[in-house]
């Protein structure tokens, strides 16, 4: 049986997210199929630290550049560019048979738009992100544990906190959390999640050190607390997050 997932944003994370995923596949011998999604286009300022890139590539919308390149290095792989925005008037189409999803996208709004849809739709989602020397990894499974709004309940307020852009971000690190990222997905789709839910990994790239804490469910969450659990999103067909 194919299992289908889904990255959004095929960027600094989303390019050794992809890598390693297919290698996953490959060794653990699952037939996957890998939805690329973004509809930015490489920049020359991209080849740095966007490790499926060339310079032949700058101006190629990212999900056919990526595609390309995967397709060559992994042809057990079936690889499907959705050069779109994540928003929710895509969520649906885009996380349609999704078995799992991989959010490394920069954007505050859209990684608690991922959130949100994936707990009402029930699927799980591998959260990652690299601000600065600081990366973190968290794993949401719906009916099983906590998500990323018991964690930060929102989006910053907007100029609160740099941009990806602004503050920059440690190359190697991302190389790291999207490798991470691709093992964790890896793992939710061989059905081992025992002790996945809820856990926040962090890494300080300055210091080396690395952590894991637990993630409680907030009662009162409006993703996944208690007055959410009977509510079904009107764009899903999939299970509520309890």
């Amino acid at each position: 049986m194919t299992q289908t997932a889904v990255i959004l944003g095929v960027g600094g994370l989303g390019c050794p997210a992809a890598l390693f995923l297919c290698e996953e596949a490959r060794v653990a011998g699952f037939s996957l199929r890998l939805l690329l999604v973004d509809d930015d286009r490489v920049e020359r300022s991209n080849l740095s630290r966007q490790i499926l890139y060339r310079e032949d590539d700058v101006g190629r919308l990212k999900v056919v550049a990526a595609g390309r390149r995967l397709s060559k290095s992994a042809p057990w792989v079936e690889i499907v560019p959705r050069p779109v925005r994540f928003e929710a008037s895509t969520s649906a189409q885009l996380l349609r048979g999704a078995d799992v999803v991989l959010d490394g996208t920069d954007s505050f709004e859209t990684r608690f738009a991922a959130n949100d849809a994936c707990c009402n739709s029930g699927i799980p989602l591998v959260h990652g992100a690299v601000l600065g020397w600081r990366g973190q990894l968290l794993a949401v499974l719906p009916r099983v544990g906590s998500c990323l709004r018991c964690l930060f309940e929102g989006p910053p307020p907007p100029g609160s906190l740099p941009s990806c852009a602004e503050a920059g971000v440690l190359t190697p690190l991302c190389g790291v959390v999207g490798a991470a990222m691709a093992a964790l997905a890896s793992r939710i789709l061989r059905g081992d999640v025992a002790e996945a839910a809820g856990r926040l990994h962090t890494w300080e790239g300055a210091s080396g050190r690395q952590r894991a804490i637990t993630v409680p469910r907030d009662p009162g969450c409006p993703t996944c607390g208690a007055s959410a659990r009977a509510v079904r999103h009107p764009s899903s067909g999939g299970i509520p997050c309890p």
